[in-house]
């Protein structure tokens, strides 16, 4: 097998990243863009050892569950790979994804309920970070998505995914900018004025918070009159921010944030409780699917009389927060001072006086105390938990963990690491949090 070779093959499943699967002579081909029972044309634009890639050239007899995409970019742009397939047989997809992932990575032999679909399938997405460039020529202004595995920028005026009024705010941007000279970043050179728009849109009153991330470590002039224009323009931002990345980095927000017209945050509502969001606070991308995770966290902790909880990585405390009312106690940790200063301001507005905040690296936080807790929500960044999390997690539970994972793979190593423990899997449970992509949200139950 070759590059530029062309086959027909007729694809198995999907994999873990989203690429369907195909075999020729026994060798693994991932093919792009690419649906389970498709019979297609491939050519193979890579070989490596053991596996080989490939691309579609024709499709010769398309899966009963492809579909035409509802937007017109999907096959440029690399947000939304399988919006070609149709949702209910997405869900089907990403539940045997993380089967897979239990068995060959786990090895667990526990089945894995059926997918909870999210609540919307458009205009989903209430957190928008758009990375802006410029064209060499015409110096036109260029904010959108990469395009898969890339990082060129498709210019997108329409997308169906995030609230609409978030399409017209980045397109003025995108008009706007230039008539106060402000120019788009150039990656290779480190060049140029601006580097992201990132918006945070309210699921609950439709306001948002417009956060322009700049090439540099102070503000400039033209960067106040854009902020004002924007703000003046339209009803529903609540405000409009700077924040400051000149570091050559993938990393999006800079360190430092200033408020330049309006508030420095909105109001998101989960089941009854009020949160704050501001322009770097950690918060789940869609509030509705988010709300059924709440709900079934929930749940299962009402199963306990009046439990004692550990809401280990705890971003806003946003767990500990919905769950505090069945609660006897709460404490919630974690290492983001800002995102503590957030919670504690949330806390307030909610009139909730039973969860304590810590502001530590959970790990650290477990080995400085005594105290065992009934319960404990992990719900760790998509690298998983450290083994000694884990084993403080262990040493500090009474009753049960409730791991909720943005990643199958590292749930389900940690999960065959506290099976090793003696610990018992109850259930997993998928949420769709991620329409349209191969990602998938799972909360496991696992009794001690």
């Amino acid at each position: 097998m070759n590059i530029n070779d062309e086959f027909v093959v007729k694809i198995e499943k999907l994999s873990s990243l989203g690429t369907g699967i195909a075999k020729i002579d026994g060798q693994v081909v991932f093919v792009e863009n690419a649906c389970p029972e498709d019979e297609i044309k491939i050519k193979i634009t890579k070989v490596n050892k053991n596996f080989s890639n490939a691309k579609v050239i024709e499709i010769i007899t398309p899966s009963p569950h492809r579909i035409k995409p509802f937007c017109p970019m999907q096959n440029v742009c690399g947000s939304c790979q399988l919006q070609f397939i149709d949702y209910d047989y997405q869900l089907v997809l990403k539940k045997q994804i993380v089967e897979d992932a239990m068995r060959t990575i786990g090895h667990i032999d526990i089945p894995v309920n059926n997918p909870i679909p999210s609540p919307e399938i458009k205009e989903f997405r209430h957190k928008i970070q758009c990375p802006v460039s410029q064209t060499k020529v015409s110096k036109k202004i260029l904010a959108g998505y990469y395009k898969p595995k890339s990082h060129e920028i498709v210019n997108i005026k329409y997308c169906p995914i995030q609230p609409e009024i978030c399409d017209k705010v980045i397109d003025f941007i995108r008009n706007k900018a230039p008539e106060f000279s402000i120019t788009g970043y150039n990656e290779h050179k480190h060049s140029g004025d601006l580097k992201h728009i990132v918006i945070r849109s309210s699921a609950d009153n439709g306001k948002l918070l417009v956060t322009l991330v700049i090439n540099n470590t102070k503000v400039s002039e033209k960067f106040s009159q854009l902020a004002k224009a924007i703000y003046n323009t339209f009803d529903n931002v609540s405000g409009v921010c700077i924040n400051f990345n000149n570091k050559k980095t993938n990393v999006i927000l800079g360190e430092k944030t200033q408020c330049l017209c309006g508030e420095d945050f909105i109001y998101e509502k989960i089941l009854d409780k009020t949160f704050k969001i501001g322009a770097s606070t950690f918060f789940q991308i869609n509030p509705k699917s988010a709300e059924n995770i709440f709900k079934y966290v929930k749940t299962e902790i009402a199963k306990e009389e009046n439990p004692t909880v550990l809401d280990a990585y705890a971003g806003i405390a946003t767990f500990g927060i919905t769950v505090s009312e069945i609660t006897q106690t709460v404490v919630s940790v974690e290492e983001n001072k800002e995102s503590i200063e957030k919670a504690k301001e949330v806390l307030e507005l909610n009139g909730i006086k039973n969860v304590e905040l810590h502001t530590a690296d959970t790990t650290k936080y477990l080995k400085s105390i005594k105290k065992k807790f009934d319960i404990t929500i992990l719900d760790p960044p998509r690298k998983g938990c450290t083994a000694e999390a884990l084993d403080e997690a262990l040493k500090h539970t009474k009753k049960k963990i409730i791991y909720v994972s943005c990643n199958p793979a590292t749930l389900a190593r940690d999960l065959k690491y506290l099976c090793e423990k003696g610990c018992t899997i109850e259930s997993i449970q998928p949420f769709d949090m991620f329409c349209h992509t191969y990602h998938i949200e799972n909360v496991a139950i696992i009794n001690l």
